[in-house]
């Protein structure tokens, strides 16, 4: 794939500066191309469930297939290594969505070892809540202590460095929250773990989505 791309803005994501505190992390206002950001914003697919799921559990159409085909080649991943001054020849890809969020969601946490770098491509159209902003965050312990605050509207890109003191979380928020998630992973071995976790818990919300909606379905015509 050549190293300019039709949706992804390149040059924005080269732009933009490298922080190191509280870790490594770059914040891309808008990483799309304008041309096409109605068009992403109006293709994301449905996810009825809260948790992150494998593109192998969901159907989407060609400007999202394109979206990922361009976060999967090597011209996006050789900006983030020359960025980070990381290797990732060869690192497996893993790439998960985001629709819904719920009161699991957002506590503070950091990536398992096993991913080398993160990044968040943010999906929402419009954002007014404070609750749901990701935090940077420079302890494990206190929400309000943050070196940065990502609102997840369309095209903001987040990409950090994976390390041991990565802490991120944000406020509880409940209902629509779009976001695709990348990361490099270590091996093979790493990718096949994430994706068997991530395929059980896509089943299990699909089995308890559908078991609670035939229980409504049946008080409603009591």
């Amino acid at each position: 794939m050549p190293d300019k791309l039709q949706l992804i803005d390149l040059s924005a994501i080269k732009s933009s500066p490298v922080h190191d505190t509280p870790y490594p992390y770059t914040l891309v206002d808008q990483a799309f191309l304008p041309a096409h950001l109605d068009a992403l914003g109006q293709n994301y697919p449905l996810i009825e469930d809260a948790g992150s799921f494998p593109l192998t559990s969901i159907t989407y159409g060609a400007p999202f297939a394109q979206l990922i085909a361009e976060l999967k080649s090597d011209a996006f991943r050789n900006v983030l290594a020359e960025k980070f001054a990381i290797d990732l020849t060869d690192k497996p890809v893993m790439i998960t969505v985001r629709g819904k969020a719920d009161e699991n969601d957002g506590k503070i946490h950091t990536d398992s070892k096993t991913k080398l770098i993160t990044v968040l491509l943010y999906m929402n159209e419009d954002w007014q809540d404070q609750e749901g902003q990701l935090r940077l965050l420079y302890d494990n312990h206190n929400l309000d202590h943050y070196a940065a605050e990502v609102s997840p509207r369309i095209g903001t890109m987040l990409i950090f460095k994976v390390t041991p003191h990565g802490w991120h979380g944000h406020k509880t928020f409940i209902g629509t929250r779009k976001v695709i998630q990348l990361n490099y992973v270590t091996h093979e071995k790493a990718l096949t773990q994430h994706a068997r976790r991530h395929r059980l818990s896509a089943f299990f919300k699909h089995w308890r989505r559908k078991l609670l909606g035939k229980k409504s379905h049946a008080c409603a015509d009591c």
